[in-house]
């Protein structure tokens, strides 16, 4: 095709080229003589070789421009774009090339009648050989495209139909075929009542589909069954002159045989092709039903349907490391107290449920976003960030769902996730959106929360922290001290709490507040708790062989480890080893815990009553916990939580709620001790109130085993 608004151009390059014969072909010439003309020729034109292209025609850069027109509107990738110009200084070879996909690029002035031969010549070989590895490229996808089709089915029927369809677009080849296998079946024929064993037509085109689930023997004529036959017979593809017969070998002890009623003898590149989908498909046929089945398995949750956790990642793979990343965005979905209605209405009604959301969720989204059941009561989407909206999903549970017939009334908590600036892996991707989810529980119930850096901040520090608590407990860093405990009124030391404290090798300290949490949440509360209580019942031997017989120690026990199967074990371990009297051991218990398992708790607590060991309620007053729970636990002492201490004053001391627990205590007849009294004010409020014991700086601070000693005897 020649390009160019000069007609002498057009005439020179015909009278140039005349004659020319490359592989035996002469030359056919398309004529545009200007850009709009062009693209009007170029749009109805197909398997143009090479393309003689003007730089300046309508304007400087109209050549240019039409060669994006070609390679991007068109995407007419193979054939050849040769630039010529006589006004070199408007396009520099140089910049034409490295910024234009064009093959060659010449100057009007030095197109001799020899060069232009030499260039036209290798512009079409090259042409000729894009071409030959475009069909083979295409085979190949065409191949690839077919096995991931065909591995997924289960049905004979539509798996040879997908097989036709795969084979005639392959070969490119106008023609008609069937697919057959050898299989009895129970035919009558008119003349004569027998069974025939032969070959069945399973498949077929156009022209075919009457012969379909026919005996081949009665349909077709001697030729057709002979090449097929002799392809199932040698386990091999037959390519003869006017027809072809394909081999697929296995599936349920049989083989499929599929003909064509065309030849492909003299297509070397066709019959490499079919030959390599043949085998491709043999092995479809082998492992179709199996590899579905573990397919299923491996990447979709078995209850809804949806995608799971491992589908989930490869997709967040792949979205991580492509141009859809800049506007994706991650959602996790968890239901709100899903644990209780499970509880309350039975796993199968939860399951309806789950399968009600996961519904709602397909419905709504359809193919546009990736939608996973991640775990038990966590859904994930995975879209463009408009769709993946806070607002949007949160909508969806505004409406109730039908779960086995009855309409229930959900709420969800999200954590989302953008990844326009994202750079770690999909499985960083989702543990962050988790991230931002367990912080939308603790601070947005029923809202979203996502996902910032000082969250991976957070929570890498805590990792940071549970590590070096852990390397602390095991090179005994931690140790214990014991602060005080007073009889207000008579001023004489009736006990002592056990604290825990940590210093670190540099020498400083970290508070309480921050690794206690840190040691219940990594599991370390357990074997540090067992280690506390061992230290405090032998430390407490030792005072009342100092001659302090009546000395008490109380020691706080976590929920974790006092729900630990062997606590009663290391308890009653710790109490005969140390020899002390199982009375002067209090164990301090927190209000919540009384309210998480109270089932569990009265059991426990009673048995540690039969041992003689006290109990105390630590933090009384911040638990809710109700007053018929209460008096169930049978404890032996209520303790005033310091903030509650610390609201006393001369002013409001009449209502404060410090008050209302003691006066609940002498109810229940039992024991109240004030934690975190500092002042003389808070005390006199305190015994006032009718509180006996206290503990805090006004007497002493929490003091090392050598310093409680000094203090005592002082």
């Amino acid at each position: 095709m020649i390009i160019d608004d000069d007609p002498d151009v057009h005439s020179a390059t015909m009278f140039a080229l005349q004659g020319l014969k490359i592989q035996g072909r002469s030359l056919h010439f398309l004529h545009a003589y200007s850009t709009a003309e062009a693209r009007q020729v170029l749009l109805h034109s197909e398997k143009i070789a090479v393309i003689l292209l003007d730089v300046v025609m309508d304007d400087d850069n109209a050549g240019l421009q039409l060669v994006g027109y070609i390679r991007n509107t068109l995407e007419s990738k193979d054939v050849r774009i040769i630039l010529r110009t006589g006004q070199a200084g408007y396009a520099p070879e140089m910049d034409a090339i490295r910024d234009y996909d064009i093959n060659d690029y010449k100057n009007k002035t030095e197109l001799t009648q020899a060069k232009l031969f030499t260039t036209v010549t290798s512009a079409i070989r090259s042409y000729e050989q894009i071409c030959a590895i475009s069909a083979s490229r295409r085979g190949l996808e065409l191949i690839i495209k077919a096995s991931a089709e065909l591995m997924g089915m289960q049905d004979l029927r539509t798996f040879s139909e997908t097989i036709i369809s795969y084979v005639t677009d392959l070969v490119d080849v106008d023609g008609e075929c069937f697919v057959c296998t050898p299989h009895p079946i129970q035919e009558e024929i008119a003349q004569a009542n027998e069974i025939i064993t032969g070959l069945r037509v399973v498949a077929g085109s156009l022209k075919y589909s009457s012969w379909l689930e026919k005996p081949l023997v009665l349909v077709s004529d001697k030729a057709t069954q002979t090449i097929v036959q002799k392809a199932l017979f040698e386990r091999r593809n037959i390519f003869e002159q006017s027809a072809t017969a394909l081999y697929f070998s296995n599936i349920g002890g049989a083989s499929l045989a599929m003909y064509l009623d065309f030849g492909l003898l003299n297509e070397a590149v066709d019959r490499h092709l079919l030959d390599m989908f043949c085998s491709n498909v043999s092995v479809c046929l082998d492992n179709v039903v199996l590899t579905s089945r573990m397919h299923n398995l491996a990447f979709f949750d078995p209850l809804t349907g949806l995608a799971n956790r491992l589908q989930l990642l490869q997709s967040l793979h792949d979205t991580l490391h492509s141009p859809k990343k800049e506007d994706s965005a991650l959602a996790l979905i968890d239901i709100d107290h899903f644990a209780e209605t499970n509880d309350a209405l039975g796993h199968q009604f939860g399951d309806f449920l789950l399968c009600s959301v996961g519904k709602r969720l397909r419905n709504h989204f359809g193919d546009n976003c990736q939608i996973a059941r991640i775990g038990n009561d966590i859904f994930a989407i995975l879209g463009h960030e408009d769709l993946v909206s806070p607002n949007l999903l949160l909508s969806l549970f505004e409406k109730a769902f039908v779960a086995d017939h009855q309409n229930v009334q959900l709420s969800a908590t999200l954590g989302l996730i953008k990844f326009s600036e994202y750079e770690l892996s999909g499985s960083e991707a989702l543990k962050d959106a988790n991230i931002a989810l367990k912080r939308a529980k603790l601070h947005n119930r029923s809202g979203y929360a996502y996902f910032t850096r000082d969250m991976g901040v957070e929570i890498r520090e805590r990792v940071r922290m549970m590590h070096a608590l852990r390397a602390a407990f095991e090179g005994e860093r931690l140790f214990v001290v014991y602060q005080p405990q007073i009889d207000m009124q008579s001023g004489k030391t009736v006990g002592a709490e056990a604290l825990l404290r940590w210093r670190t090798e540099e020498g400083n300290f970290i508070p309480p507040d921050q690794f206690i949490p840190i040691a219940e949440y990594s599991g370390l509360i357990v074997n540090i708790g067992e280690w506390v209580l061992r230290s405090a019942c032998f430390e407490l031997m030792q005072l009342r062989e100092s001659g302090f017989a009546d000395f008490q120690i109380a020691v706080n026990v976590s929920q974790a480890q006092f729900s630990h199967p062997l606590f009663m074990q290391s308890l009653e371990r710790a109490i005969r080893d140390s020899r002390i009297p199982p009375n002067c051991l209090e164990l301090e218990i927190t209000e919540s815990m009384a309210m998480t398992d109270p089932e569990m708790l009265v059991n426990t607590l009673q048995q540690i009553k039969r041992m003689g060991v006290r109990i105390s309620i630590d933090d009384f007053g911040t638990g809710f916990s109700s007053l018929s729970q209460l008096q169930k636990l049978n404890v032996d002492k209520l303790k005033i939580d310091r903030a509650f201490v610390s609201e006393i004053s001369s002013l409001d001391s009449e209502a404060s709620i410090a008050k209302m627990i003691v006066q609940l205590s002498q109810s229940l007849n039992l024991a109240v001790i004030a934690e975190g009294v500092e002042t003389q004010e808070q005390a006199n409020a305190l015994m006032a109130f009718g509180c006996q014991y206290a503990q805090g700086f006004l007497y002493a601070k929490p003091q090392t085993r050598s310093e409680l000693r000094k203090w005592l005897k002082s």
